[in-house]
C-alpha cells in the first residue's frame, strides 16, 4: 500500500539552520532514503518551499486567491514522502527513522489512494 509520509515542523526553525546544520540533517535523512531506494519502497520524496512561497485558493463565492498557506500553526507542512510498505507498522517504523535523523516535529502517516477516475490499483480495498 503506499503511503505519505507527511513531515511537520517549525518553519522558523528549519529554516534558521545553516547550511552545515541542514546539510548534516540531509546527510542523517540520507541513510534512511538509500535503504528504502534499495528496498523498491522509494517514491518521491520532496521538500516544500516556505509558505511564505504559497498562494492558497480559498473556496468562497466567489473563489479568492490569497497569499501564504491555508492556516496559520505553530508547525507547517514542510515536505513529504511517497513510500510503498506492505504495513501501517513498517510505516510507523520508517517515521521512526527519519524522526531520529531530523530533530523537532512530526511525522503524519496516511494511506494513500491512487486517483485515477473509474480505475482502482490491483488489491486495492475500498471501505
Amino acid at each position: 500500500m503506499l503511503y505519505a509520509l507527511l513531515c511537520y515542523n517549525s518553519e522558523e526553525a528549519v529554516f534558521s539552520w545553516t547550511k552545515a546544520q541542514d546539510d548534516a540533517v540531509m546527510a542523517k535523512l540520507a541513510v534512511v532514503h538509500e535503504r528504502l531506494a534499495a528496498q523498491g519502497k522509494m517514491g518521491p520524496s520532496l521538500r516544500l518551499m516556505p509558505t511564505t512561497a504559497a498562494t492558497t485558493l480559498r473556496k468562497s463565492d466567489p473563489p479568492m486567491v490569497i497569499d501564504g498557506p491555508f492556516a496559520e500553526t505553530k508547525e507547517q507542512l514542510l515536505g513529504f514522502y511517497v513510500v510503498d510498505f506492505d504495513s501501517l507498522d513498517e510505516a510507523l517504523d520508517t517515521a521512526r527513522q527519519l524522526g531520529e535523523a531530523n530533530p523537532g516535529g512530526a511525522y503524519e502517516i496516511r494511506p494513500l489512494l491512487l486517483f485515477l477516475p473509474g480505475v482502482l490499483p490491483e488489491g486495492t480495498r475500498v471501505g
